[in-house]
């Protein structure tokens, strides 16, 4: 399967099954995950599949670097309802060193910490087009783009393109966010299908979102 490499000066095919080194290749999919729904999930296994990836991570935040901060939960219950969605799948598993950080979790100071834990490894950053315009405001983004590869997921509203090297991957769009399922869960409607049955579960159990906005 032939991948594109796309900015606007640009346009490479990439042959994914011919690979140049014997280095492990590993996608990191960050976000909150308040809650995690389907739509990571299908990003993550889409991409690892697509790029050939040994596998994907998925990496929640402590505290994200956005201005415009939102309330969310305790990153004890994130990081079990992230373990839950993803029990039983090929491929994909949790990097918690920014939950151990603590702190605002900036992508720069992750990588390098990152790579310096395994150097032998290629890492993929994975991004929706809503983030990619964002790219030129991110932290030592000069530095970071030497560090790893960025790959762009598009998103339902958003097409974005970039001079930054992105990698594009298609996957099937599915305009789910976590916070639609907060609002349904607050609005006391069920969102069934919308994320793992085991997550929704938990967020019943323990008794979640009914007052976050």
């Amino acid at each position: 399967m032939a991948i594109e490499l796309l900015t606007p000066f640009t346009k490479v095919e990439l042959d994914v099954e011919t690979k140049t080194n014997n280095r492990p290749q590993i996608g990191i999919l960050g976000g909150n995950f308040n809650p995690v729904h389907n739509a990571h999930l299908i990003v993550a296994d889409q991409v690892r599949q697509q790029l050939g990836l040994d596998q994907v991570l998925l990496m929640p935040e402590y505290k994200p670097p956005h201005v415009d901060t939102k309330t969310t939960i305790d990153e004890k219950h994130r990081l079990k309802m992230l373990e839950l969605a993803i029990e039983g799948v090929k491929g994909l598993a949790i990097e918690t060193i920014e939950l151990e950080r603590k702190g605002i979790s900036y992508t720069y100071d992750t990588m390098v910490e990152l790579i310096k834990k395994n150097p032998e490894v290629d890492y993929y950053f994975i991004i929706g087009a809503d983030m990619v315009d964002y790219l030129p405001k991110w932290h030592k983004i000069d530095d970071l783009i030497q560090m790893v590869q960025f790959v762009g997921v598009q998103r339902p509203k958003y097409k974005s393109g970039t001079s930054y090297p992105v990698i594009w991957v298609d996957v099937p769009l599915m305009d789910i966010s976590s916070s639609m399922i907060r609002d349904f869960i607050k609005k006391e409607r069920d969102p069934n299908f919308l994320l793992p049955k085991a997550v929704l579960d938990y967020i019943k159990k323990e008794g979640l979102y009914h007052d976050l906005s």
